[in-house]
């Protein structure tokens, strides 16, 4: 904790109430300005007590909040003991509001702003272990607050920061900035409910009073209850984000208990059932414990295939609701149509479990009801698509539950053919032209630019090196992931050969072991079929099968580097699988030009994400064109014809 707090350019800028570019103009302008004691070229970190210095120099109006104050102190420690600490920050506040009765209940005047978003058992009202026979985590094990390892605490001054914000603006408010600058800093590292798809799975399940379980709660986004509703139960894989979910429920004055561990293994509430379940799992997660769970009681309505692990999730929440009440699920897309899951849908269909199947954007919700002793199962399901707009959800359920929708598949037809619900295959007839003018538009704007090359009728005759010679010279070193990594749970996120081909954010996770290469922000990362510059990734570890190379910012480029190593890449054949990537080949340019050609590269890759995106959307395009022109809602102009 001893580390001077650092800022970035936009922290920066909001400190002094100005643009990036204003930041940026003065880096050039000013010979004095700061010069970064972290980062990268790209994502450079200056010293906050060196910037406010220069500020006050220039007479530059600025204003360092405490809450900014804090939060730099937080984030000093290092991404890998963020989130701890701002569980600890969080056992302060709730110890510091228990002590003085202030700060509990709705939260109060806003920081800057907020966002919402085993087995260890925690009461989080009352923070007293439960130790009823046969109650979760009742054999001595601590509450979620209390189990954080309190050796790396805050340290008295840090501690008193805290505690200073929170008498300044409340408890929770304080509490909800620190949340919500946590989640920002490690946006591609936590997956977080989106709100409105959250707000909408509570109210379409829950009423008053009702009790609400989230088995995989994250840090706590759907567990913030609506006005009226009752006592809220959690479980989450992590330690540390079921302290801080502890924290924030807590501090809201909200009835609570929060478990740490795995759901799949190690089920904090077994035995216990809600009124509602809400879940937004792990998707694709294959170590879910097939091997373990194949006998387990929870799977009614079959045993869920080692590459299911969604269906896992929906009968471990149907296990903890009563008789008639309701599940919300997030599910990937692909469930709703996999051949090895069509078993388990075909039964949760016939008993009368699966009530609707709603496409949003970039995944599905799932509605269920637990069938009730003797009830008659309906006979038709919901589907419906609300990519474009989530208000259409609401009023489709109520008129579903009415028996008055018309939006409906009947379950026998389901049954009769592949048990596909994927939403766009039973779309309405008439929304068939809509979906293709809005999937036709979405083609056009996806298009990107290629990079405005000159064309060279003799290639250049540049001064070359090679990357070898660069890690000579100390330009470039290398690092590769430990032989053997544990994949299974872990608060680390790992990015994996996938998410480098694929250009995503870190998927894997694993545990804090000796050998772990962290990744920063501009460390150039190679498979053996992609290369990419990671631009936000600090904490992230580097994956088995991925070689990191990290430049010197000072002298090399890290997207001319990327560029090269791609090219290299591409040129090797099948023939040549022992290519030595040392030998790879770069001219010897100045900083200046290793930028445009790093420019260059850079709009490439844009063209080739564009490029996988408008061949996506044109197998969308195209399904949708033959279907309206097979039912006559699509016809070729000029031809005479009227709808």
């Amino acid at each position: 904790m001893s580390h001077d707090p650092t800022v970035n350019a936009g922290d920066i800028a909001r400190l002094a109430g100005v643009g990036r570019a204003a930041v940026s103009n003065w880096r050039r302008r000013h010979d004095d300005f700061p010069q970064p004691i972290g980062g990268t070229a790209n994502q450079p970190l200056f010293s906050l007590r060196q910037v406010e210095s220069w500020l006050r120099r220039y007479g530059k109006s600025y204003q360092v909040s405490l809450g900014d104050r804090v939060w730099q102190r937080l984030k000093a420690a290092g991404d890998l003991r963020l989130g701890e600490l701002v569980a600890q920050a969080g056992a302060l506040l709730t110890r510091a509001a228990d002590a003085t009765g202030d700060g509990l209940g709705p939260a109060g005047p806003q920081v800057d702003g907020s966002r919402q978003d085993g087995s260890h058992q925690a009461d989080a009202n009352s923070g007293e272990l439960d130790r009823r026979p046969g109650a979760p985590g009742g054999q001595g094990a601590p509450d979620a607050l209390g189990s954080l390892d309190t050796s790396g605490a805050l340290d008295a001054e840090l501690a008193g920061l805290v505690l200073e914000l929170g008498e300044q603006h409340g408890a929770p408010a304080a509490y909800e900035f620190l949340c919500e600058r946590y989640l920002e800093a490690h946006s591609r590292q936590l997956s977080v409910t989106r709100e409105d798809v959250a707000e909408l799975m509570v109210r379409l399940v829950s009423g008053d009073g009702a009790t609400v379980l989230d088995p995989a709660c994250g840090v706590g986004t759907l567990l913030f209850p609506p006005a009226g509703a009752g006592k809220v139960l959690g479980q989450e894989l992590s330690e540390t984000s079921a302290a801080i979910t502890a924290a924030r429920l807590r501090l809201r004055g909200v009835e609570a208990r929060v478990v740490a561990g795995d759901s799949m293994r190690h089920d904090g509430f077994a035995g216990e059932r809600a009124d509602a379940v809400v879940c937004d799992p792990p998707f694709n997660e294959r170590a879910w414990g097939y091997e373990e769970l194949t006998g387990d009681p929870r799977w009614e309505y079959g045993l869920p295939p080692r590459g299911e692990p969604e269906l896992a999730w929906v009968q471990h929440c149907l296990t903890h609701v009563k008789p008639r009440g309701l599940v919300a699920i997030l599910m990937p897309p692909a469930a709703a149509s996999r051949k090895a899951g069509r078993r388990i849908r075909a039964n949760l269909l016939r008993a009368g479990a699966l009530r609707a199947v709603v496409a949003l954007p970039g995944s599905d919700l799932w509605l269920l009801r637990r069938p009730a002793a003797g009830e008659r199962p309906p006979s038709e399901v919901l589907i419906l698509d609300a990519t474009a707009d989530l208000s259409v959800v609401e009023p489709a359920w109520q008129a579903y539950l009415e028996d008055r929708s018309d939006q409906t598949v009947r379950i026998i037809d389901l049954l009769a053919d592949e048990v596909d619900m994927t939403p766009a295959r039973h779309q309405r007839h008439d929304d068939v032209g809509r979906a293709f003018a809005e999937a036709r538009d979405r083609f056009l704007t996806a298009a990107a630019v290629p990079p405005d090359l000159k064309v060279l009728e003799q290639p250049l005759d540049q001064p070359a090196t090679t990357l070898g010679d660069l890690i000579k010279e100390g330009l470039v070193a290398t690092s590769q992931a430990p032989a053997k990594m544990a994949a299974d749970g872990g608060d680390v996120p790992v990015l994996t050969s996938d998410d480098v081909f694929n250009g995503g954010a870190p998927s894997g996770h694993t545990t804090m072991q000796q050998g772990l290469v962290l990744i920063r922000p501009g460390d150039v990362v190679a498979s053996y079929s992609a290369v990419r510059v990671v631009e936000d990734g600090g904490g992230a570890a580097l994956g088995p099968h991925l070689t990191l190379y990290r430049v010197d910012a000072r002298r090399l480029d890290p997207d001319f580097l990327a560029g090269f190593l791609r090219a290299a890449g591409g040129r090797v054949t099948t023939g040549s699988s022992r290519f030595d990537v040392r030998r790879t080949r770069l001219p010897r340019l100045s900083l200046k030009e290793q930028r445009a050609y790093g420019e260059a590269f850079r709009q490439l890759a844009v063209l080739e994400d564009a490029i996988r995106e408008t061949s996506t959307l044109g197998q969308t395009l195209i399904r949708l064109g033959l279907d309206g022109l097979a039912d006559g809602h699509l016809h070729p102009p000029g031809h005479g014809l009227t709808p």
